[in-house]
């Protein structure tokens, strides 16, 4: 029997193009809301509910909204790289915002989440208060991924070369449910988009928060002094994809949060 928590039946909205979007709602009606968004390959479970974030902000008095981005969990996944553009993610966390009707709201990403967070914070900053932005870098980290070489992998089992390629389809493979091919059109299709641009940083109060021993360190550290009202923590001992089970980010997270 597993010791996780488990996570309730979806609700699912409609995207913009008619994808369907599983979405997810914890704590009370009325509490300030936190909406939450996952990293690449993971889902509302992995991210947010299995690493205690949820646990830990509806504890602390927050609604929590969430979902799995298109090409994840429970939500549609669309083999056509089209489907997946920046602006496309964003615009499924507006369509959630308004099923939800969400007047504010502040923000959590991790990783793509943070990406998405980033531009949705830039446009949609009459409704998001704050956000806190975990592992994101200030370029494009799909740009070395060798979309060829994941979709031969995928098609016959031919050894990968690339590392990082390899990499992140294990990551990928290992998390039961995942589409490979939905997942690589995903990042064909954000290759070369629109990347976080210090000219034009969100407005509000962002908490950047990267590991240790993220090689991504120093990008991110970067995009938080670009921002005017944007603050760092380096979290102790973490790598990129061990950030988001840190009890010190969570804890730094929830003290920013709170003093919306």
């Amino acid at each position: 029997m597993s010791l996780l928590p488990g996570m309730p039946d979806p609700v699912f909205v409609m995207s913009a193009e008619g994808y369907r979007l599983a979405t997810y709602e914890f704590g009370g009606p009325d509490a300030p809301v936190v909406f939450a968004v996952h990293g690449f390959a993971s889902s509302a479970f992995a991210n947010w509910q299995a690493t205690g974030w949820i646990r830990e902000l509806t504890r602390a008095g927050f609604r929590v909204v969430t979902l799995d981005q298109r090409g994840h969990g429970a939500s549609d996944k669309p083999h056509d790289p089209g489907a997946y553009t920046m602006e496309a993610l964003v615009d499924d966390v507006l369509a959630v915002r308004d099923a939800y009707l969400l007047d504010e709201m502040a923000f959590v990403g991790y990783s793509l989440g943070a990406r998405v967070g980033w531009h949705a914070a830039v446009e949609l900053h009459v409704h998001i208060t704050r956000a806190v932005l975990g592992g994101i870098p200030d370029g494009d980290p799909l740009t070395r991924f060798d979309v060829a070489a994941a979709r031969a992998f995928i098609a016959d089992g031919t050894p990968i070369v690339d590392r990082l390629t390899a990499t992140y389809l294990e990551m990928a493979g290992g998390m039961r449910g995942n589409d490979l091919s939905a997942l690589v059109s995903l990042v064909e299709g954000m290759r070369g988009g629109p990347q976080p641009d210090a000219a034009n940083p969100p407005q509000q109060p962002v908490l950047f928060a990267t590991g240790s021993d993220d090689p991504i360190l120093a990008q991110s550290r970067a995009l938080a002094e670009a921002v005017p009202r944007g603050e760092f923590f380096e979290v102790p001992g973490r790598g990129h994809f061990s950030a988001p089970t840190s009890r010190e980010l969570r804890a730094r997270a929830l003290a920013f949060l709170a003093a919306r």
